[in-house]
């Protein structure tokens, strides 16, 4: 793309100028379209170092209402320095429907940089690749408009441009050690995002506008958008594909199967309790020191026993490095962006743990049971999850999910106990009972979310529940099994 670019010929002052003005004023009345279509807008800017890319987006936002925009400018972290997975800040980053957001630089410029610095081997570039294509693939299937620009200028103008900057006292902080090493190596960054570029724009096509000229790349940028504003609006969101297997999975019971009988005695869940809790607090300590980040997602029947589970696991942590977070329904902020932002926003840093209290699993359960999204949505949501656990696990966190267990006449005899216990009424509600009298829906939809998402890097526990205390032990056993192996190198 870039090699064969033909920089553009001069055109008229007078007629840009005009064209420019033109769209600009499309583009503000289209920000209360963009708002009453709850369409997101995510504009990614990347570019050669002097390029112009912030005066580039100036130039685009210069009349739009403020309110309803972001620039954004995520750092470029070291890879010895980063504590989150590679697209942590730009998933943090996607904007709320009816909002509009300019990345200043994006998952390009940190994937090119980092592998032109040998920062990350040639597998986890191609990773990252694969990445950004699922991650823009599923911003695209989730409703949002994806424009991907990229800022060219030739190494003589590159230059010029970094030369003006270092001469004057004023603006001389604006050029980087990065940015001199980048015009050094202007051929190898030249070869590596043509390669990134083609091997991006599958699902969001770039855009190579020129930046030796000004006024025509701010042209050219606002035609883009306006124009891709206007069709998005038109067309409608669009619907991604259904769930295709094409990870490996791990074969899993039916719910009705599994056998619910096992149970431990008082005193060997004393002995065993005490044991694998100090055996876990030792772990964090090791999991710290080589920084490994754990991910523990808690699913279940309710009045299963999540809550008193996850007690037991996380009493012996250090607090400083474990969260736990109570998943509810949505926010209104969290449900007007993709379902996964909010999760995106909950991962642990490396050598913490996090352990979610219902996860977005959500997706396939309560809200393809209660109609809070589209068939089309939840069906596309099990690729979309396995995608994701699958970024988790390569990036080197420990994923476990259980599903808490009991059948239905153990639940109605803790529903009744906790109805008739004062201090224990808060537990019980009335979308409690509710959702026991879609217990064949939901265990339909379990069995279906566990046979499509068992993946054998994120495989599901069933964690028989009938006897909680069993339930206890048998968590921690596993957490402390799969933990030893992570410490140890065998995963």
């Amino acid at each position: 793309m870039l090699k064969n670019f033909e920089y553009a010929k001069t055109e008229d002052k007078v007629k840009l100028n005009r064209e420019i003005k033109e769209l600009r004023a499309r583009l503000v009345a289209q920000q209360q379209q963009v708002r009453a279509g709850k369409l997101p807008v995510l504009v990614l800017i990347e570019g050669w170092s002097a390029a112009g890319k912030g005066s580039l987006i100036k130039e685009i936002i210069s009349e739009m209402d403020p309110r309803f925009y972001q620039v954004i400018s995520p750092a470029i972290i070291p890879e010895n320095e980063e504590r989150y997975p590679f697209l942590y800040p730009f998933a943090n980053a996607i904007p709320e429907n009816g909002q509009v957001v300019f990345l200043d630089s994006g998952w390009m410029e940190s994937a090119v940089r980092k592998n032109l610095r040998l920062e990350i081997t040639r597998d986890e570039y191609k990773r990252r690749i694969r990445m950004v294509n699922e991650f823009e693939r599923q911003l695209r299937d989730g409703g949002y408009l994806v424009l991907k620009i990229f800022l060219h200028i030739d190494k003589k103008e590159q230059g010029n441009r970094l030369k003006n900057l270092l001469d004057d006292a004023d603006t001389e902080w604006r050029v980087t050690k990065d940015d001199l090493w980048q015009h050094e190596e202007y051929a190898p960054f030249l070869k590596a995002y043509d390669d990134f570029m083609e091997k991006t724009g599958e699902h969001v096509q770039w855009h190579v506008l020129d930046g030796k000229r000004k006024k025509r790349a701010t042209r050219d940028a606002l035609k883009l958008l306006v124009n891709k504003i206007d069709k998005a609006l038109e067309k409608g969101r669009y619907i991604g594909d259904p769930f295709e297997e094409k990870f490996p999975l791990v074969k899993m019971p039916k719910l009705a199967d599994v056998d619910l009988t096992p149970t431990i005695t008082d005193e060997e869940y004393k002995e065993e309790l005490k044991k694998l809790q100090s055996r876990l607090s030792d772990l964090h300590n090791i999991l710290y020191r080589k920084k490994i980040p754990v991910i523990l997602c808690y699913e279940g029947w309710d009045a299963a026993g999540k809550g008193g589970n996850i007690r037991r696991v996380a009493y012996p942590l250090d607090p400083r490095g474990v969260d736990v977070h109570p998943i509810a329904s949505p926010e209104p902020h969290e449900l007007n962006r993709q379902f996964l932002w909010r999760f995106w926003t909950r991962l642990p840093r490396t050598g913490h743990i996090c352990i979610f209290d219902r996860t977005w699993y959500g997706r396939v359960m309560v809200e393809r049971l209660e109609g809070f999204c589209t068939e089309k949505d939840w069906k596309r949501a099990y690729n979309e999850i396995n995608e994701f656990e699958r970024m988790l696990t390569d990036w080197g966190a420990v994923v476990m999910k259980f599903w808490i267990h009991i059948d239905q006449d153990t639940q109605l005899a803790r529903f009744t106990d906790r109805q008739n216990t004062p201090e224990k009424q808060w537990k019980i509600t009335d979308e409690d009972w509710r959702n026991r009298e879609k217990w064949p829906q939901y265990e339909e939809a379990v069995d279906e979310m566990l046979a499509k998402t068992s993946t054998k890097n994120a495989p599901w526990y069933i964690i028989e529940s009938n006897d909680k205390k069993y339930a206890r032990i048998k968590a921690l056993r596993l957490i402390i099994k799969k933990l030893e192996d992570a410490c140890e190198g065998n995963l």
